[in-house]
């Protein structure tokens, strides 16, 4: 596939409570060529130490809107378990309060999106970086 007819993507994951990107998280990337068109899914990763995935699926050609989709829930399952000591009981049950985060953004022919994910147990941000 030539860069100059599909779009590429990227993405990374950081935990904005820590400071720290987030290790270990699936991500699963879909496309469609049209906003009425079905989803199709291309696939996944997960992140890396470094909490970047540097293996997700090209974008078949003619692609017009892609998302990602972030299974965060046993990210922080994991890291609750792991600071079970160290920190007071989470104000809520225990649930994930984000058990997945969902991104679905527009994309030209041509253009790279690096899509980071700025997360925390109660809310995240995105955006779109370089």
């Amino acid at each position: 596939m030539s860069t100059s007819t599909t779009a590429s993507v990227s993405t990374h994951i950081l935990d904005t409570s820590v400071g720290r990107p987030a290790e270990a998280v699936a991500v699963r990337l879909s496309a469609r060529a049209g906003r009425d068109a079905a989803w199709r899914a291309l696939g996944g990763s997960a992140t890396d130490a470094d909490g970047r995935c540097k293996d997700l699926p090209a974008l078949p050609e003619g692609t017009t809107h892609v998302r990602l989709d972030f299974a965060v829930e046993a990210y922080f399952e994991k890291k609750q378990a792991d600071a079970q000591q160290d920190a007071p009981a989470n104000r809520d049950s225990g649930a994930v309060f984000f058990p997945e985060v969902a991104i679905t953004f527009a994309v030209n022919p041509g253009e790279h999106y690096h899509v980071p994910l700025l997360l925390n147990p109660f809310g995240y941000s995105v955006y779109r970086g370089s």
